[in-house]
């Protein structure tokens, strides 16, 4: 029987405990032989991050010790931890960021204790015969870190030797299939490497030193994705010259495109390690590609791009290949973020291993709806609305449900149409969420990427405002009861949200920026001057940056804001979110604030992902006036009795 009730009062069967006891996190998917590898985030062991192989038995088995972390800390972001060959794994560990040997034995440290801990941070492995080639991030005192390429014995015989230096930034180190030639990626600042990066090649000796360095694509407006060798020794790459990332080879010293689309077979590189194309034993080249929002999978002959059809709408951003057989993960809007196994011929599906340890009933899921609305600027842009469902509950008749705007991070991130118990847990309480793909996400071009550019706070915002006005004007929710969410950049448009319009009742904010200037100067090296295409330079332009920081706007502020931060946070230090709630409470604001010891830029243990979320729910319950069906812990709402 239906039972009729409020708005997010339903009584939902996605509990805060399942968002984290339910499931784990998946990626970095590679292929060793017949093994599969891919590392799994484990909110309930810390958040650590295991490696897990599947063995060409099928027996599934973590890959390394408890005792290790897989996660690397060079630009604070990592990706690129690991890697493996003929079974063999080298893989860094979070909590010292040495790289450590594991082959059925002990892990055996390789890299020398750094003089300052956590010092030496390293990402992105390449074997060179009994060598490793990786990115390492040298961090002294006070001064900016160097990042440079370096070599080391496999057997940590001998310390890491540097090869190449000089540019701000390195990563993608390509061995060719007969060990002579080095490939690379490099960029400098200001640039981020979707704004443009380089990619050079050079002669490369056995002990791992290079000669003969020389720039084959990429520039200051060209952006490079995924330098890789055939096995034919032919380089490959991913370029966006025509405004698109597509696929080119070097042939003669020249690029020369694969299969020119209006697709994405690139991607941000926000992390190491990515990876969107492989090449097959008959030398097609197997790739994923983002079109219109939603992830393809096709196989490239010639120049001609073959789909190979399957269920999902979103890849991850990592594959190995063995034979015709692609790995990867990949999900859709009814399934899970999951790990298999797709033979790209005959397009039959092998699951591996879900992210989610329960079934969803398909009825209870919330499908998201693909929509483009009007904008400023004469601008369209692009956005996955999720009404809400149950089908246990009806709302009374007229009711129309609160919406929750979600505005991704990056912000050149962008957000997908897979399963995720994050959304589904708001739609099966009674709200409507709109998840926002504003300009600057990837998947749409670079034009539309790059619209963003002296824009922060300004497109982001206009963006989400007009996809809640847009969804408030076609009747299908509550435009008085509309709020905003997001984590780190998206965090920033929560909170300019709130301090710029009038549109949202209530918001929260994940670690979110909240002044500029202290963004520009006080962060990690690699994001140390991405805000010069963002907003401008600093201190040139520190009166656009005071103009666009809710900090300095605190006046503008009407609605109460719910602030969650990290204390051990690099990117977005708790100085932010502080002072924030220090104005609001000047303010006579209603607020909440709640700092996580042991977390940095994005939270990973179980307990703190779950209180977020129930103070989060509890927040909106108090905002919103309903009485909801969990039992939640109160949290502390500074100037409550003005809600």
């Amino acid at each position: 029987m239906t039972v009729t009730a409020p708005y997010g009062s339903w009584d939902s069967p996605i509990s805060v405990s399942m968002l984290t006891e339910a499931g784990v996190s998946l990626a970095g998917v590679s292929s060793d032989g017949g093994d599969v590898y891919w590392l799994e985030g484990r909110p309930l062991e810390g958040g650590r991050q295991a490696l897990v192989r599947r063995d060409t038995h099928g027996v599934i088995s973590d890959a390394t010790p408890e005792t290790i972390n897989s996660r690397s800390r060079v630009h604070e972001y990592g990706g690129g931890s690991y890697a493996v060959r003929d079974g063999l794994v080298v893989s860094c560990h979070f909590d010292d960021q040495r790289v450590y040997r594991i082959n059925g034995e002990d892990p055996v440290p390789i890299t020398p204790e750094p003089k300052l801990p956590r010092g030496d941070r390293y990402a992105d492995f390449a074997f060179h015969g009994d060598r490793l080639i990786c990115v390492r991030e040298r961090h002294r005192d006070d001064r900016e870190p160097s990042n440079t390429l370096v070599t080391l014995p496999l057997d940590g015989s001998d310390k890491p030797q540097v090869i190449i230096k000089g540019h701000d930034f390195y990563s993608s180190p390509r061995v060719s299939p007969d060990g002579t030639r080095l490939a690379w990626v490099a960029w400098d600042h200001p640039n981020m490497p979707w704004d443009g990066c380089e990619l050079w090649c050079a002669a490369l000796a056995p002990d791992g030193s290079i000669s003969e360095p020389e720039l084959v694509a990429g520039g200051s407006d060209e952006s490079i994705f995924q330098p890789e060798w055939s096995p034919g020794g032919v380089l490959h790459f991913v370029s966006d010259r025509t405004g698109w990332w597509n696929l080119f080879r070097l042939a003669d010293g020249h690029a020369e495109a694969l299969h020119l689309m209006e697709a994405e077979f690139g991607f941000p590189q926000w992390v190491f390690g990515s990876r969107r194309y492989a090449f097959l034993p008959d030398d097609r080249i197997v790739s994923t590609y983002s079109d219109g929002g939603f992830h393809r999978l096709g196989v490239i002959s010639g120049e001609t791009l073959q789909p190979v059809h399957t269920p999902y709408d979103h890849f991850g951003w990592s594959l190995g290949v063995c034979g015709n057989q692609l790995y990867t993960t990949a999900g859709s809007a009814w399934m899970p973020m999951t790990v298999v196994g797709i033979d790209v011929d005959t397009e039959a599906v092998e699951i591996i291993r879900s992210s989610l340890d329960v079934d969803m009933d398909p009825v209870r899921v919330s499908h998201p709806e693909p929509i483009e609305f009007a904008t400023t600027d004469d601008g369209v842009a692009h956005a996955f609305y999720y009404p809400p469902r149950n089908p246990e509950f009806a709302a009374p008749e007229g009711d129309r449900p609160p919406l929750l705007v979600l505005s991704h991070g990056g912000p050149t991130g962008a957000t997908f149409a897979s399963l995720e118990l994050g959304v589904q847990f708001w739609t099966s309480r009674g709200f409507a969420v709109v998840d926002v793909n504003y300009r600057g996400s990837a998947g749409y071009g670079r034009g539309y990427r790059d619209s963003l550019r002296g824009n922060w706070g300004v497109h982001d915002l206009d963006d989400c405002i007009n996809a809640a006005l847009f969804l408030a004007d076609a009747g299908h929710v509550d435009g008085d009861r509309i709020a905003i969410r997001g984590g780190s950049a998206g965090g920033y448009t929560t909170l300019c949200a709130l301090a710029f319009s009038d549109v949202f009742a209530a918001g929260a904010s994940y670690f979110g920026v909240g002044d500029l200037a202290a963004l520009a100067t006080d962060t990690h090296k690699f994001e140390s001057r991405y805000l010069d295409s963002l907003i401008g330079p600093y201190p040139e332009a520190a009166d656009v940056y005071e103009e666009r920081s809710p900090q300095q706007n605190v006046d503008g502020f009407a609605t109460p804001v719910i602030l969650l931060q990290g204390l051990d946070d690099r990117v977005v230090p708790p100085s932010q979110a502080e002072e924030i709630a220090a104005a609001l409470d000047a303010k006579g604001i209603p607020y909440a604030y709640l700092a996580f010891a042991g977390e940095g830029h994005g939270f990973r243990k179980a307990e703190n992902i779950e209180r977020a979320r129930e103070a989060e729910l509890y927040f909106y319950s108090r905002v919103f006036g309903f009485d909801p069906a969990d039992e939640l812990q109160p949290v502390d709402i500074a100037h409550e009795d003005a809600l």
